[in-house]
């Protein structure tokens, strides 16, 4: 299993979603997968790059173009679609809550980050909101002064 460095246990993490959107609330929801998905998951084959989520007609939440490899192992008939939609596991009035949130003009539901809790996967949601692209470059541009800092205060601190 692979692991993030800022998050031991992290199996896959959508760093795009931060850059596209703001982040203004996290939800922690549990993940409905078959037997070859699951070792899949624990292999670290997952890409949440371009996923979403979304509250369906039945009241349940979905995860939609989150990409889990293929099982090498397992046989033609009982592997996986990578791309199927999966049911995220939340309580009713979590769904309720997100959903009013989500009403509101430009939000969404994008997962964050995927991983492991004891032996359950788990996927972090984020309710967020689009960023325009000056907020993308207000970003780029704080974190470049950010390291040019850091390197001053190294630079100062070896000699």
């Amino acid at each position: 299993m692979s692991t993030n460095r800022a998050n031991p246990g992290t199996v896959a993490d959508n760093r795009k979603a931060r850059h596209d959107y703001e982040i203004l609330e996290q939800v922690e929801a549990g993940i409905e997968l078959t037997g070859s998905e699951i070792k899949s998951v624990r292999a670290g084959r997952v890409n949440l790059r371009g996923s979403f989520a979304r509250v369906a007609n039945d009241g349940q939440v979905y995860m939609y173009e989150a990409h889990i490899s293929p099982y090498e192992q397992a046989g033609k008939y009982t592997n996986h679609d990578p791309k199927r939609p999966r049911r995220l596991l939340l309580h009713r009035r979590e769904i309720s809550r997100l959903l009013g949130l989500i009403e509101q003009k430009g939000m969404t539901l994008v997962p964050l980050r995927m991983y492991f809790r004891g032996r359950w996967a788990k996927v972090d949601l984020g309710v967020a909101r689009g960023k325009k692209l000056y907020d993308k470059r207000d970003d780029i541009a704080k974190r470049e002064a950010q390291r040019d800092i850091d390197r001053a205060i190294k630079r100062r601190v070896q000699n």
